[in-house]
């Protein structure tokens, strides 16, 4: 197994301790567990929650999600105006 330094938020890793002293596991543990089932479907569920809306938008180019960088130069976005 190879091995991963993160630098996490001090309410996540209190929140993480807290289960590991609760379920008599290693942090390693709880932290492995917490990503493969992170990685197992939550984005699936996400979507499920949007996916009424995808594509209900009228008017904007078909292609917008590959060329979002031009369209959005296009229309002037991120330039400085005058005050």
């Amino acid at each position: 197994m190879k091995t991963l330094t993160v630098r996490l938020p001090e309410a996540l890793v209190a929140e993480i301790e807290a289960e590991s002293r609760q379920r008599q596991r290693s942090k390693s543990d709880v932290v492995r567990e917490r990503l493969s089932g992170a990685r197992s479907g939550v984005s699936v569920v996400a979507f499920d929650g949007v996916s009424d809306l995808v594509g209900s938008v009228r008017g904007l180019p078909a292609d917008l999600s590959r060329r979002k960088k031009a369209y959005l130069k296009n229309s002037g976005y991120g330039r400085k105006r005058p005050r």
